[in-house]
């Protein structure tokens, strides 16, 4: 159910921050070659929900597996083997998340104490680059999740994106007239 929720949430902010985005870019590029002005505060908007752009797909994508895997290595081992290489991986991946996720805290304290809102925008700079720590924690809820389903045998490798074998798949649907083999 936990799971559930997280995902409905993190695909609604996704969302949510692509359209905004892209919406915000088209308008400053209309507003300055269609009238010579823009906003003063587009520029650092577009990088702040970029961020949280980045960090929440990061998350979406380990979950989807979308990420490019180099799994050329991990192959040559046995299952347990490839299981192992992927606990050790995770946990790599978990200390990082966890350095990263304190040191952000930590700045974010210190920005909280210092009370300074963006350059451009009234908002206080620890709100919005509160995303630090927001986002590592969504990546270290993946990584338990994959961590997890090692260890339940659910799984032996990090998920990931094939795009040989997807690739393949699409020659051989092209080769069969276009239904599904």
């Amino acid at each position: 159910m936990f799971l559930h929720v997280l995902n409905k949430i993190e695909e609604a902010i996704i969302c949510l921050l692509l359209v905004t985005t892209t919406g915000l870019v088209f308008l400053d590029v209309i507003m300055r070659f269609g009238f010579n002005s823009g906003f003063i505060w587009s520029q650092e908007l577009t990088l702040l929900l970029s961020a949280w752009f980045v960090l929440f797909g990061c998350s979406y994508g380990i979950k989807q597996g979308s990420h490019i895997g180099v799994d050329a290595f991990v192959k040559l081992f046995s299952t347990v083997g490839r299981r192992i290489l992927t606990t050790i991986a995770c946990l790599l991946s978990l200390a990082y998340c966890g350095l990263i996720g304190y040191g952000s805290y930590d700045y974010l304290q210190q920005m909280i104490s210092i009370n300074i809102d963006l350059e451009d925008l009234p908002i206080p700079t620890w709100m919005a680059h509160s995303i630090l720590v927001i986002g590592f924690v969504f990546i270290s809820i993946r990584l338990l999740v994959v961590l997890w389903h090692v260890i339940c045998g659910k799984a032996d490798v990090f998920r990931h994106a094939d795009e040989a074998k997807e690739s393949m798949e699409l020659v051989e649907e092209l080769k069969n007239g276009g239904s599904k083999a």
